[in-house]
């Protein structure tokens, strides 16, 4: 079958590849400015951190094993500029172990996908994040939530406890958010990833945890309560 054409709107993307195989980064190119995105490359991470500053990209498509500095430094590093705390980093690479998957969810990453690379499937993957970014799911029942000391702008996308401004990465905000905006409701791990990763991107339950305990650290550890066995929900109790 043959693949759609680019909408208007995905050439507005820009997409960063970072990897050290020339042939994977050729190929990930060409099938990308096929697809109609704006992409530039960079062969390790200390390189990606140059060319991210100047490019600006939309998405980041990381490799985990690099010369200079790794894909999970990189994407830390990334995270910790304000410019890029919202942008789309998915990993790309050969290391399929737990551990090597929940360190870079534990880095920031929103997505793992793991080498051989298959062209159509991320690209569909990629089409589902920009269809999500473009066409958000769910109306908020209101732009502001006040809640037990906690002020969550959903408009702003911003944070605030007694008065100061928390910054949150997208994927953390909106998982705080979900859970404030239903208090007295458990969330499973599993409704949890579906609300707030959506059906189209395959991450670990574990994903959830790592999240959970970012904001905990972030808002601190009473906002949040683990129910065992079955999942979280927002505490109201001070």
């Amino acid at each position: 079958m043959q693949q759609p054409a680019a909408s208007a709107a995905t050439t507005a993307y820009k997409i960063l590849v970072v990897d050290d195989d020339p042939d994977i980064v050729e190929l990930l190119e060409y099938n990308l400015r096929k697809e109609g995105y704006d992409v530039a490359t960079a062969p390790d991470g200390r390189k990606a951190l140059e060319v991210a500053q100047q490019f600006s990209p939309d998405i980041v498509l990381l490799d985990v094993m690099m010369p200079h500095l790794d894909g999970i430094a990189a994407c830390r590093e990334l995270r910790a500029m304000p410019k890029f705390k919202d942008t789309y980093i998915l990993f790309l690479t050969a290391r399929s172990e737990e551990f090597s998957e929940v360190a870079a969810f534990d880095a920031g990453a929103d997505d793992y996908l793991s080498k051989p690379i298959k062209p159509r499937a991320l690209m569909s993957r990629l089409a589902a994040v920009v269809r999500r970014d473009l066409e958000p799911t769910g109306a908020p029942t209101s732009d502001v939530i006040d809640i037990n000391g906690l002020r969550i702008d959903r408009t702003g996308f911003a944070v605030y406890q007694d008065g100061r401004k928390i910054s949150l990465p997208k994927k953390e905000f909106e998982l705080l958010a979900f859970l404030a905006a239903s208090p007295h409701k458990v969330f499973g791990r599993d409704e949890l990833l579906q609300n707030i990763w959506g059906n189209d991107v395959f991450v670990l339950a574990r994903t959830v945890d790592v999240h959970v305990r970012k904001v905990r650290e972030k808002v601190g550890e009473h906002h949040i309560q683990t129910i065992k066995g079955v999942g979280y929900k927002f505490n109201l109790d001070n």
